[in-house]
């Protein structure tokens, strides 16, 4: 058996973690089996009681063991420093310390599953230490991350930007997976898609749960492609720092209503593909695949289907993943509104406050101006081999 401990940080992470997909799991890949119950190998972890509470009271509250619950009472305020030097620090080791004994309950543990957001302050201050930290204690097992990057959209705060930029610094260099989750596509879906005319945050995860569902199913269900994470990253992960990648899922469908209409496997494939589809607001038309990954479920001829149990209300889906160097536009999102608001300094003794420093700043800009100049280097590298190609076949 190979288990994942799964963290869930901030407010974010932690619904979108509790919410569930109301499916069995037929390899125990997160659960513990112990005599009275089924539990949750989860570790939830927030800097203000409420929404743990919330959690606690939900349906699936039962799921999770008490002492897993990790908080504090202060809150980070969407401020970076604060989950990531002041507030963060003081409590992280005692999130360790719940990390540590879930790992070690472990027969064989594959590695670590983060789901947090990059614009607040717990998920991406404190979410990014915890990985820093894990990744020191466990540097052999993988990491994985399904970040949600925030978007003017659906904006909470001013600060994002610069969250979302201090995180991504961090992700680059401590992550071997990370699946971006783009509120501004999931905004996109369920108002072009689904016409939702007033989208909630209700609507934006049920979006979510449906692809990490599916992103998931390899792992928890028994087959042979992308068995454990270690695989999915060898198969998709061409170059250590480009491990972003852009989910996508088919059929979309809303919360309210399931589809009705049987849908065809070429149908379903060519959804996949579709922007329209994409949890990333990138058009993959502008970009190149270095990689993708597509696995269906449902009942459909063995030469298709990677798992025949499909996810509960539908015949059929197909979830999606992609590493493709359109995904440049998003960090180029966040770096022109990063800029915008550094060049002016604004906001930003909120930072220097909690004892950081301009300079890191500077760098975590420079970082990700890096990290969109790797995507574009191996974008325009496809494109001279094929002109050379060209020239050589005349």
């Amino acid at each position: 058996m190979r288990e994942i401990v799964h963290i869930q940080a901030g407010q974010c992470g932690n619904q979108i973690g509790s919410k569930s997909d109301g499916e069995p799991h037929l390899v125990n890949t997160f659960l513990d089996e112990i005599p009275i119950t089924n539990s949750e190998t989860a570790v939830l972890v927030d800097l203000e009681p409420g929404t743990m509470d919330s959690v606690r009271a939900g349906p699936f509250g039962q799921l999770f063991r008490p002492d897993n619950f990790v908080f504090g009472q202060s809150g980070a305020g969407n401020n970076w420093a604060k989950g990531h030097y002041t507030e963060g620090a003081e409590l992280v080791d005692n999130v360790l310390d719940v990390v540590r004994k879930e790992a070690e309950s472990c027969d064989c543990l594959q590695g670590f599953q983060m789901t947090h957001s990059l614009g607040g302050g717990t998920g991406s201050g404190m979410g990014t230490l915890l990985i820093s930290k894990i990744r020191e204690e466990y540097p052999d097992r993988i990491m994985n991350t399904f970040s949600v990057v925030p978007s003017p959209k659906v904006s909470d705060t001013v600060v994002e930007p610069y969250n979302a930029t201090l995180s991504v610094h961090q992700l680059v260099e401590n992550t071997d997976e990370t699946f971006c989750i783009d509120n501004e596509a999931l905004y996109d879906i369920c108002f072009r898609t689904l016409k939702l005319t007033t989208p909630t945050y209700g609507d934006l995860n049920h979006l979510v749960s449906a692809t990490m569902s599916g992103v998931t199913t390899c792992l928890r269900f028994p087959g042979q492609l992308n068995a454990d994470l270690r695989k999915l990253a060898v198969n998709m992960v061409p170059f250590p720092r480009l491990h972003f990648f852009m989910p996508g899922f088919a059929p979309l469908t809303s919360r309210s209503n399931q589809q009705y209409r049987a849908i065809t496997v070429p149908e379903l494939t060519q959804q996949c593909f579709d922007a329209k589809n994409m949890m990333a607001a990138c058009d993959p038309r502008h970009g190149r695949y270095l990689t993708a990954a597509a696995i269906f479920r449902g009942r459909m001829s063995m030469k298709t289907a990677v798992c025949d149990i499909p996810p509960r209300g539908l015949k059929m889906s197909a979830t999606f993943i992609g590493n493709s160097t359109a995904i440049q536009e998003l960090f180029k999102r966040i770096s022109e509104q990063f800029t915008a608001m550094f060049r002016r300094k604004a906001f930003l003794h909120w930072y220097t406050g909690e004892g950081m420093d301009e300079m890191e700043f500077t760098e975590a800009e420079s970082n990700m101006n890096d990290l969109v100049s790797e995507y574009q280097q191996y974008q325009e590298a496809a494109a001279d081999e094929e002109t050379a190609e060209a020239f050589e076949a005349e």
